[in-house]
């Protein structure tokens, strides 16, 4: 891969490879894994300081909501710059842990659903319009792209750091 995670919008996209974006948006694939989590295992964390599984379900709704108003506000020709936001912060101030992983996974379900609804009234031309965001300027498609890609990489960190843990 050209990019690393510390890279931010760029390895997100990069992540996508070829994979349709409007396609993983409407997948139910993600959220299925996530909902195979039991709630004593979405407390896992699989080192110190690492976040547990409900934190990381938490964060990618978050996430999604923060990419979603930016994508909003360049896909009308708003071209205030956006400044980034502070993940850690965010969970850090968060009550992922103390909420039911169930709870979690309905808040993320209604997120996507806005989400969803959003992409679909957007035109073409409104896809193409841009915006800044923290150092990056990117097409509202482009930060579509790395709304999803992020999710990617978390499901990928669930599977391979977290999932191991519980399967015998």
């Amino acid at each position: 891969m050209k990019y690393s995670i510390s890279d931010g919008f760029p390895y997100y996209i990069e992540l996508l490879g070829d994979k349709d974006p409007y396609q993983l948006f409407t997948s139910k694939e993600n959220l299925d894994l996530l909902k195979s989590v039991s709630e004593e295992n979405a407390s896992f964390r699989y080192a110190p300081g690492k976040w547990s599984i409900k934190q990381i379900i938490g964060h990618i709704t978050d996430h999604e909501r923060i990419m979603t108003y930016r994508a909003l506000r360049f896909s009308r020709n708003d071209k205030t710059a956006l400044p980034g936001y502070d993940q850690d912060t965010f969970v850090d101030n968060s009550r992922f842990d103390e909420q039911p992983v169930s709870q979690l996974i309905t808040d993320l379900e209604n997120v996507r659903n806005a989400s969803n609804s959003f992409i679909r009234s957007l035109s073409k031309e409104q896809l193409m319009l841009t915006g800044q965001a923290w150092k990056y300027e990117l097409t509202v498609e482009e930060f579509l792209k790395a709304t999803i890609g992020h999710e990617l990489h978390h499901i990928e960190v669930i599977k391979q750091k977290y999932l191991p843990a519980f399967i015998s």
